[in-house]
């Protein structure tokens, strides 16, 4: 019932059209018990008697009939389609914007494959249940009692009779039900895990080929498959133990027929007309009992599917607008201010008790071995953390007191883990500012040093990129990636670890065209080589998520600390 109430929820604005649809589902099903009543009248006052006059009358309605409940069937199909399917679009959407606004702890916690399977296979099993298994299931219901209320009028003691085994089927049915409930949960989890893999798989296959390990992940996709197919072939055996039983109890209402009803007739206890009539409608209860398993089979399968989606749409919001966030109208100044910042992850201390300030147009360079919190400290600002304790203050205000959409479209983030999209190069470096024009697009370039490279391609600019940016090295998704951030003329410029893969040359020219930049920026350099910020305002030194050196590079290096033993490892200058 929970989950009915919740797709109802969702069908606003498509009620009447889905409330219609049933409407036309026990219409069409009841309008199936007017032929049989006619064909009595035909038997018992046309044929018997020999009276023809009303039997054509009587072949035109029901042709008129039948021609009438085959056209509001249509019209119903048509409606329950279009419930469905928006209903199906509505989720969905309602899906992707909570992944989209989720943090980083979420996505931890549902990978890729398991949220592409919730989007696409659970909708999609949501989508037949709501457009086929929800009219298949009341039509039977309502062919069920129409037909029996058409049988209780006839003749009561032969209805009785035929609805004897009603009670050891849906006895049988509850059995089935609730066997397969906990199966179906579990052979969704199995094609989950199977869909993750697969697509771990094919975003790795670079490491997967490199490594040889095609072989092991062979196998790996093959077990996951092969738990897979097992309980799907344990449900289908479950399956295959009741519907027999359901089957052979519904076609024994064609021998409870043929024996007591000749019974009846012979006593003329009914007429050959009503014979008849209860002959043509015995499939009318039989066949709600024959449908009754593999419905509810896929009613357990909806169940499991819309569990799943529940689970990502109901998912507590990890970061949200506050309730008096504003725009971020101006363009920043790009003053930036931690105070007492605190984070952790999955209950790990990631950040401790981080404290700066730096200056608008002001560089800051962020210098620390793996794992020492660098990136953590964007991931706040970006707002994709948010901190456990703490501030974070841009221009001397909370970033909370603003909206985040407004807040990150005056950043620029250029990381070394770069994702760029199967498009042209120059919608590439052009996806944070659509707008903008060609001319502009080429300097952002050129100033990333990518333009060189790119107009040796043959379709320059309006070279595609493959997925993920398949055939480019390193060192130009990085440029590529830094023209993108670049090409919003950010008031505060990110980049984390960006020129890691590009010769000592390149970075060079880098940054000497971020030092002359044609707009104000605040730059925040997260780099393993000194050299990335050398001629910065301020460093942090950064080990086990606290500042631990802070300064200058000729101030870091008179204190003979840690910045200190990295220049000396980086320069090949004597440590002491």
């Amino acid at each position: 019932m929970e989950q009915i109430i919740w797709v109802w929820n969702y069908m606003k604005g498509k009620r009447a059209v889905f409330t219609g649809g049933i409407f036309l589902t026990l219409v069409t099903s009841a309008m199936r018990v007017i032929n049989p009543m006619l064909g009595l009248k035909i038997i018992d006052e046309v044929i018997i008697p020999g009276n023809t006059e009303p039997l054509i009358p009587l072949l035109i309605i029901m042709m008129i009939v039948q021609l009438v409940r085959l056209s509001l069937n249509y019209l119903m199909i048509i409606l329950m389609e279009i419930a469905s399917t928006d209903v199906m679009t509505r989720i969905r959407r309602d899906m992707y914007e909570t992944v989209q606004w989720q943090d980083y702890r979420f996505l931890g916690l549902f990978p890729t494959g398991n949220l592409m399977t919730r989007m696409t296979q659970d909708l999609d099993r949501l989508r037949h249940t709501v457009a086929w298994v929800s009219y298949q299931f009341i039509g039977a219901i309502a062919l069920f009692i129409s037909t029996f209320t058409f049988y209780i009028i006839l003749n009561w003691r032969l209805a009785l009779c035929l609805v004897a085994v009603t009670p050891f089927i849906l006895f049988a049915s509850h059995r089935f039900k609730m066997r397969l409930r906990p199966r179906f949960a579990l052979l969704r989890q199995k094609l989950t895990s199977l869909g993750t893999a697969v697509t771990e798989n094919i975003d790795g296959n670079r490491v997967v080929r490199a490594f040889a390990r095609e072989e092991y992940e062979k196998e790996k996709i093959e077990k996951h498959n092969a738990d897979f197919r097992d309980i799907s072939c344990e449900n289908a055996l479950i399956t295959a133990r009741y519907q027999p039983f359901l089957e052979t109890a519904s076609q024994f209402l064609m021998v409870i027929m043929l024996i007591v009803g000749g019974y009846f007739l012979i006593q003329e206890w009914m007429t050959p007309g009503q014979y008849m009539a209860f002959s043509s409608l015995t499939w009318a209860l039989s066949m709600p009992m024959m449908m009754l398993g593999p419905l509810l089979a896929d009613l357990e399968r909806y169940t499991a599917s819309g569990e799943m989606i529940r689970e990502v749409i109901e998912a507590p919001k990890g970061i949200g607008d506050s309730e008096n966030a504003v725009e971020l109208a101006e363009r920043p100044k790009g003053e930036i201010e931690f105070k007492n910042v605190n984070l952790s992850i999955n209950g790990t201390q990631v950040l401790q008790d981080i404290s700066f300030k730096i200056g608008a147009g002001s560089a800051i360079g962020i210098l620390g071995s793996t794992g020492s919190g660098k990136t953590s400290l964007v991931n706040i600002l970006m707002r994709f953390y948010e901190p456990d304790s703490g501030e974070t203050l841009l221009d001397g205000v909370d970033i909370k007191q603003y909206k985040m959409s407004s807040l990150r479209q005056h950043f620029g983030l250029a990381m070394q883990d770069v994702f760029l999209f199967s498009d042209t190069v120059k919608g590439n470096i052009s996806y944070g500012c659509p707008n903008i024009n060609e001319e502009e697009i080429k300097k952002r370039a050129v100033q990333a040093d990518a333009d060189t490279f790119i107009n040796e391609k043959s379709d320059k600019y309006e070279t595609l990129v493959g997925e993920r940016g398949v055939g480019l090295s390193g060192g130009q998704k990085q440029r590529i990636a830094l023209a993108r951030a670049l090409a919003v003329k950010p008031a505060v410029l990110i980049l984390d670890d960006t020129t890691s893969a590009v010769d000592s040359e390149t970075e060079q020219f880098i940054q000497n065209e971020l030092n002359n930049l044609d707009f104000p920026c605040t730059k925040i350099i997260i780099a393993q080589r000194i050299s990335s910020f050398r001629g910065a305002d301020l460093i942090l030194v950064m080990d086990k998520g606290k500042i631990i050196e802070r300064g200058t590079h000729d101030e870091l290096l008179a204190n003979k600390g840690f910045y200190h033993h990295i220049w000396s490892l980086q320069y090949n200058k004597e440590d002491n």
